[in-house]
């Protein structure tokens, strides 16, 4: 698909193209300014001839205020000041025979690029990839990396969708990381946000308002999908970053946030159709996978391949949140929803979802979700932590505070030996301490915006805690959430080989046998004892019995399938244990 957004190299020079129908005049802005033709349904093209890569431009509307590009591919002086042209064919790719892995094959870590290392940047991320292969991670995820005003953010404000934040790098540099992960059998995956534009930096509303609607996002003004042009700069969007960036697959943040067409295909079956004939046309493995508050089962299909329609798989929240509730008693808000943790995990690992439409006390009061037992366990991307379970707390204190290291230890040799997609956030791998919390870095009035409504969201914290709670615009909140990869303790040290040990063993016995699995039922006795089990691809029967409680259970193992992970129960299972069988 030729890109209709922004500009792009030629034999010749360069073009440009802006999408602009609210706008009577729109000048390219170089060394000189260069009128732009408008053409048909709002669209303004230029053709400039010997201009080079590297050239930095603007564009000034009807003659009142001078914008950046929205498809802009790189803003050297952040999203207020020029874009920059950039050849995206130019790049030497080391890793060029490079296909991806299966989905089967997934294991995920969540990152952030400016707290992975002290740097901060993705060159310095590359010199952490042998450890996450050490570790038996196979795909790294990005948390967004689309231009956002400042230096400092979770990148959830992005404004110039196109554009990778400067403040980690230049676009060759993203790319060079992606091809060292490649060269290390690493799949890189990329946060997208296409349910609203951040607050600052974005100039769409003048020149094309158009984009949105009068309805609202938590975040802001909706998208409005229903026009052409707007689902194309979505669509081109996600095509850009996994061919212009070969990233592996994207998980598209807040699905339930983007606008629907009701009777008509929507923008995500367009999105998933667009990268299925990407992966068709380059032989790759393209994985794309949803967050989702709505639970939608039928959006879903992990075992659909190439993408056609269908994502791979959804972030489970219902997961995670069960665990937090067993782990942490911690009830509020929507861990309401999670009474009977125990029960509620039961169901997630024998269904996928919790909520399959039951009603969702905090969801409004109404049916939440759709059955989900009938797909394949790997949709579901399962983890105990990530960036929102923690950052959104207003310490962004991390589970390691919260629980004991043998509860902890408990639910990660669920978690990644479960076939479903099991995902880390960045240091959990070794239970680092390291808090996450929000941080972002607005000036003027939109700081104090932005800390007023925290002080009145998290009114009982600061009553609480004072000036423990961190300022998200202090720099210090960012640098406290940096890891640090040079001082673990001993116990650190064992959670690593704990991890590496369970991963080796997926890798060796679960990942082979997931494709084709189903389903199969889990059950918690009266003693507390919980029991599940799986029909794997390859007909033998993966089982689990764990005793999640602080006292030691009965337990009567049959002892069906051969151990791979845990002691023989015997007649007791001891507090927090967790056995596997693989077999009959």
């Amino acid at each position: 698909m030729r890109p209709s957004f922004g500009a792009r190299p030629t034999k010749d020079g360069v073009s440009f193209r802006l999408w602009a129908p609210a706008a009577r005049r729109v000048d390219l802005l170089l060394d000189r300014r260069h009128a732009m033709q408008r053409r048909q349904d709002g669209w303004y093209v230029a053709e400039i001839a010997n201009l080079p890569v590297g050239s930095n431009y603007k564009f000034r509307i009807d003659d009142e205020i001078d914008v950046p590009d929205p498809a802009s591919a790189f803003q050297p002086d952040d999203v207020f000041g020029p874009s920059e042209v950039i050849d995206h064919d130019a790049f030497a790719w080391r890793a060029s025979d490079w296909r991806g892995r299966p989905w089967e094959e997934t294991v995920l870590i969540e990152t952030h690029v400016g707290t992975f290392t002290a740097e901060g940047t993705y060159r310095a991320m590359i010199d952490k990839l042998d450890h996450l292969v050490a570790t038996g991670i196979t795909a790294i995820e990005l948390m967004p990396l689309a231009d956002f005003a400042g230096r400092r953010g979770w990148g959830y404000d992005g404004v110039l969708w196109y554009a990778p934040d400067s403040a980690y790098g230049h676009p060759d540099e993203l790319k060079t990381l992606i091809d060292e992960a490649h060269l290390r059998g690493l799949m890189v995956f990329l946060d997208v946000v296409y349910n609203h534009f951040g607050p600052e930096g974005n100039y769409l509303g003048r020149y094309a308002p158009a984009f949105f609607t009068d309805a609202h996002t938590p975040w802001g003004s909706a998208i409005d999908y229903r026009v052409p042009q707007v689902r194309a700069f979505a669509v081109e969007n996600a095509l850009s970053w996994l061919s212009d960036y070969r990233f592996d697959g994207l998980r598209l943040d807040a699905a339930n946030h983007i606008m629907a067409i009701p009777g008509e295909q929507s923008m995500l079956q367009d999105l998933s159709v667009a990268a299925g004939e990407l992966a068709k046309a380059t032989e790759r493995h393209i994985h794309l996978v949803l967050e989702n508050g709505d639970n939608r089962a039928s959006l879903l299909d992990a075992a659909q391949e190439p993408p056609n329609g269908k994502y791979r798989g959804q972030w489970n929240d219902d997961y995670h949140h069960v665990w937090h509730v067993m782990l942490t008693g911690e009830l509020a808000g929507y861990y309401a929803d999670y009474q009977t943790p125990r029960l509620d995990l039961a169901r997630a690992l024998a269904s996928g979802f919790v909520y399959q439409g039951e009603i969702s006390e905090f969801w409004g009061k109404k049916p939440r979700g759709e059955n989900s037992g009938e797909l394949p366990p790997a949709t579901f991307v399962n983890f105990l932590q990530n960036h929102d379970q923690i950052g959104n707390r207003p310490l962004g204190d991390r589970l390691e505070s919260l629980a004991s290291p043998e509860q902890i230890e408990a639910a990660l040799a669920v978690t990644l030996l479960a076939p479903m997609v099991p995902m880390l956030f960045q240091g959990e791998e070794w239970g680092t301490i390291a808090p996450f919390p929000f941080f972002c870095d607005f000036q003027g009035g939109l700081a104090d915006a932005v800390r007023k409504g925290r002080r009145q969201e998290y009114a009982w914290a600061y009553e609480k805690y004072g000036d423990e709670v961190p300022d998200p615009l202090d720099p210090a909140t960012l640098q406290s959430a940096v890891l640090d990869w040079t001082d673990h303790t001993p116990e650190q040290d064992a959670r690593l080989a704990l991890v590496r040990e369970l991963l080796a063993l997926r890798h060796k016995e679960i990942a082979p046998r997931l494709k084709g699995a189903r389903f199969g039922d889990a059950a918690v006795a009266d003693s507390g004892l919980l029991t599940a089990h799986w029909h794997m691809g390859d007909g033998a029967t993966l089982r689990l019995v764990a005793n999640l409680s602080d006292k030691d259970i009965a337990c009567s193992d049959a002892g069906v399938g051969t151990l791979i992970w845990g002691g023989a129960a015997g007649d007791r299972l001891a507090r927090w244990s967790v056995v596997w069988r693989l077999g009959g």
